[in-house]
C-alpha cells in the first residue's frame, strides 16, 4: 500500500457496513479517502473510530449515486478539492425485499439497478476520466457478490442477482476498454458471500448461517489495491467457511 500513501482514494456507500470498514482502513493505510454516502454524517463519525493521524485523511460528501447530476456534481468536486481519482471502491449496494413477478413493486426494481449498476457505471467512468487527464495508473474495484456468479435461491431478492450479475459483465467490458485504450488502469471485482451488513434491511439472516464481517472484505480490498502493478487481480471470491451458496 506504501505507493498509494497520499493517493486519493473514492468510496461510495461509506455510511456503514462494508463500505465504513473500508473508508477506515484505506485511511489507516495512508490514503486520502472521500467517502460519498447519502447519510453523509454517519461518515463524518467514523473519524472517532480512527487515529488521531488519520483522522484528516478521512472527508465525507453526501451523495446518492443512483443520480447521475449528485455523480457528477460530486467527482467534479473532489477534483476542485483534492485534486482527482486514484481509486475508486464501488461498494454502494441495495437490496429491496420483494418478489420480482409481485405487482406494484416497479420503483423498487428501479432502485436496485439505479444503484448497483448505473451507479456502479456513472462512478466508474467519472473516475476513468479523472485518471486518464492526469495520466494516472488508478484501480477500480468494484464491491460484487457471490449473488453475480449464481443466482440465488433466497426470498425476496428480486432482481438483485440480476444486478450483480451484471457488474461481474461490466467489470470484463471495462478491463477490456481500459487495455484497448492502452492505460495500465485496473478493475478487480470481490464478490463475497453472506456479510453482516444492513443492506437486507429487515430480511434477518438466520442464527445458523455462517457469515463474514466487513473488516473481511475491506482486508480483501486492500490486498488487491497492494499488489504490485504488473498484477491485476481479476476476481476475488471470499465466502465464509460451511456456505452453502
Amino acid at each position: 500500500m506504501q505507493r498509494w500513501a497520499g493517493k486519493i482514494a473514492v468510496v461510495t456507500g461509506s455510511s456503514s457496513g462494508i463500505g465504513a470498514a473500508i473508508v477506515k482502513d484505506l485511511a489507516k493505510a495512508g490514503m486520502v479517502v472521500v467517502g460519498l454516502a447519502r447519510r453523509v454524517e454517519r461518515t463524518e463519525a467514523l473519524k472517532n473510530d480512527l487515529p488521531e493521524v488519520a483522522k484528516n485523511r478521512l472527508h465525507a460528501l453526501k451523495c446518492d449515486i443512483s443520480k447521475e447530476d449528485d455523480v457528477l456534481k460530486t467527482f467534479k468536486l473532489v477534483e476542485e478539492k483534492f485534486g482527482g481519482v486514484d481509486v475508486l471502491i464501488n461498494n454502494a449496494g441495495i437490496v429491496r425485499q420483494t418478489d420480482l413477478l409481485e405487482t406494484d413493486n416497479t420503483q423498487k426494481l428501479r432502485d436496485v439497478l439505479d444503484t448497483n449498476v448505473m451507479g456502479l457505471v456513472l462512478g466508474s467512468r467519472e473516475a476513468y476520466q479523472s485518471m486518464k487527464k492526469r495520466s494516472v495508473d488508478g484501480h477500480i474495484v468494484h464491491i460484487n457478490s457471490v449473488a453475480g456468479h449464481k443466482v440465488l435461491d433466497y426470498p425476496k431478492l428480486n432482481i438483485y442477482c440480476a444486478s450483480k450479475h451484471a457488474v461481474t459483465a461490466i467489470t470484463e467490458t471495462m478491463r477490456n476498454e481500459l487495455r484497448n485504450a492502452g492505460t495500465k488502469i485496473k478493475v478487480t471485482s470481490i464478490s463475497p458471500g453472506g456479510v453482516r451488513t444492513e443492506i437486507g434491511g429487515d430480511a434477518e439472516i438466520p442464527a445458523e448461517w455462517p457469515i463474514l464481517e466487513a473488516e473481511d472484505i475491506s482486508e480483501a480490498v486492500l490486498y488487491v489495491l497492494g499488489t504490485p502493478p504488473r498484477v491485476q487481480v481479476h476476481e476475488l471470491l471470499i465466502k465464509p467457511v460451511g456456505e452453502v451458496f
